[in-house]
């Protein structure tokens, strides 16, 4: 219960200063705010406040790893973050400008000690200048370096899933301080940024505005009490004020328990996944992909695969449901029309429970929406992955890719989103993505100017397989209804010079052949053969396009704006695609016909 930061707690830490290569989990990132002149008396019972919060959520979500937010200013972000430590938790230290110069304000040489002993142990990322403002303009306290606060505090609050404020709750015009963070982070506006630097997507309702609220006094307030108890803690969004803090409100739980369902479901099936090799870093490349885009790449990897799993799942469900529904009109058929016996009944009573059972093992395992949701965050981290390769220029405090992924769609599928929210955090700084990646991405994220590999050939060979595959299936239910309806004539001319055995055969073909033609057309419908093909072409028409414009650029520049256009496009047709898979789930009650 001790009040210092231990400095020994290296080994206790889970990823030390750079993270294990092969650890891809998903991370819950928990933002920081806070006050500098925190009150001396109240630190001990702060710091058992925080840690408190901190392992309540770890137990919560024992697969999901946290990961601490802080700029280790002093006051409350070095008090979290020393706890955070102490707890093996990964600390993540963005700095507002330079090293060198974000420890000009640092004016007290042991505040400035702890700053250097906590950086050693972070992922460190410094952020360029904000809009507007130069080096020498930073230099010298004024607007312009409390824009690269505000810069700051936008960054952290664009990139966490839960924002922790150690905040007195009185409002305050101090730009980039802990109340104006605390007000972006639930309304998405800063003073002195615009819209557009501010939030790109300011109507995306992705549960991004979850705060923890710890109340603290301050020192240099005049002695102004805080506008809650001190040390009082409550959950804060923009819905308002949770009335307990023992749970996260519940659109939260969702979001943060898919998170870790992802992690779990990896785990389960790492060592298949890592013997399928499979990665976008395939061939020659120009230079060694650096570690946090190959970390991005293992989560591609996993996401792919379990995205391809859970869709044989899907379809292996969808073909035996079917196939049972084809079963039970036989049954029928033989009920009504040839035999009267109980069996009959019997068997269609049966086959009907072990639809609804395999119905029920689907629903209960989750399935479509893991092959949905998997799928969705694989395109999305495909999309950011290409845009590092390339260079494409996404401001740090931007949520430029994911925000708008999904706005549409219900709460469950915001997970996607806070999910991608960690894939622009990490940078690695000396990475220089020049024209050699801009030309490699372009090759292998589209095809090269012959319209060869990349995302265009596999629409185009996609596109051409599932009109193939859709003809064949007309074709089939043309042939099935049309001998089903000749049995009826030949029923209906001569059915009374025929044998009783012939008459029968022709009845349940009259019957059997229109329903397996009905099912097999059901079964397309569940599959959405008709709209896949639709946009296979729409998407092989926009990579053709993009390839074209691509070949006409004039510059580096223009090519990266394509492929921010292009990106994006790509994200609001798959968005589209799992809307439409998500309205086509498989009702138990649709089996019977």
């Amino acid at each position: 219960m001790g009040n210092a930061f231990d400095p020994d707690a290296n080994a206790r830490q889970a990823g030390g200063a750079e993270p294990a290569a092969a650890d891809a989990r998903m991370r819950l990132n928990i933002g920081l705010t806070a006050h500098r002149d925190l009150v001396h008396a109240q630190e001990p019972a702060l710091r058992e406040a925080v840690r408190v919060f901190l392992e309540n959520l770890r137990a919560q979500y024992p697969s999901l790893p946290l990961r601490l937010i802080s700029a280790l200013a002093e006051g409350g972000d070095q008090l979290v973050a020393e706890e955070a430590l102490n707890l093996g938790i990964e600390l993540m230290a963005p700095l507002p400008m330079p090293q060198a110069e974000y420890e000009r304000d640092f004016t007290d040489p042991a505040t400035l000690a702890r700053f250097r002993t906590l950086l050693a142990r972070a992922q460190v990322r410094v952020l360029p200048l904000a809009p507007g403002n130069s080096a020498a303009g930073i230099a010298a306290r004024g607007p312009a370096r409390n824009r690269q606060y505000a810069q700051l505090g936008m960054f952290v609050s664009s990139h966490c899933q839960l924002l922790l404020a150690l905040w007195d709750g009185h409002p305050s015009h101090a730009t980039g301080g802990t109340a104006q963070v605390v007000d972006f982070h639930l309304h998405d506006v800063m003073p002195d940024f615009g819209i557009h630097e501010a939030a790109p997507n300011l109507l995306a309702d992705d549960e991004s505005d979850l705060i923890y609220h710890v109340s603290v006094s301050r020192r240099l307030q005049d002695g102004r009490e805080p506008r809650l108890p001190p040390l009082s803690t409550r959950w804060l969004t923009l819905n308002g004020e949770s009335e307990t803090t023992a749970q996260l409100p519940e659109p939260y739980r969702t979001v943060f328990g898919q998170l870790e369902t992802f992690n779990v479901d990896a785990a389960r099936h790492a060592d298949t996944i890592a013997a399928t090799r499979s990665t976008l870093f395939a061939g020659e490349l120009p230079s060694t992909p650096p570690p946090r885009i190959a970390l991005l790449d293992q989560q591609l990897r996993a996401a792919d695969w379990l995205a391809m799993h859970f869709q044989k799942q899907v379809r292996r469900s969808l073909f035996w449901t079917h196939f049972v529904a084809a079963l039970m009109g036989l049954s029928f058929i033989f009920y009504s029309d040839i035999a009267t016996d109980r069996w009959c009944l019997a068997s269609f009573l049966t086959l009907f429970f072990i639809a609804l059972v395999l119905h029920h093992i689907g629903e209960r395992r989750q399935w479509q929406r893991k092959y949905l949701d998997y799928r969705g965050l694989a395109e999305g981290l495909r999309v950011q992955i290409y845009w590092r390769l390339a260079d494409v220029e996404t401001p740090p405090n931007s949520s430029l890719g994911y925000d708008g992924f999904l706005q549409k769609q219900d709460v469950d599928l915001s997970w996607i989103r806070h999910a991608m929210r960690g894939s622009g955090l990490l940078r690695d700084e000396g990475f220089a993505a020049d024209a050699r990646w801009l030309r490699w991405t372009i090759a292998h994220w589209i095809g090269d100017a012959s319209g060869k590999g990349g995302q265009l050939e596999y629409f185009r060979q996609g596109t051409t397989r599932r009109e193939h595959a859709h003809h064949r299936t007309a074709r089939l239910g043309r042939a099935a209804l049309s001998a089903g309806l000749l049995g009826a004539a030949v029923l209906l001319v001569g059915g009374d010079h025929l044998p009783g055995p012939v008459q029968q055969a022709l009845v349940v073909t009259m019957g059997l052949l229109p329903l397996l033609a009905g099912i097999r057309e059901a079964y397309s419908y569940k599959r959405a053969d008709r709209e896949l093909i639709k946009q296979f072409r729409f998407m092989r028409r926009l990579f053709e396009s993009c390839r074209e414009r691509l070949t006409l650029a004039r510059s580096e520049a223009e090519q990266r704006q394509l492929l921010t256009s292009l990106g994006r496009a790509c994200l609001e047709e798959h968005a589209e695609w799992m809307l439409l898979h998500r309205e086509r789930p498989l009702e138990h009650a649709q089996l019977a016909g």
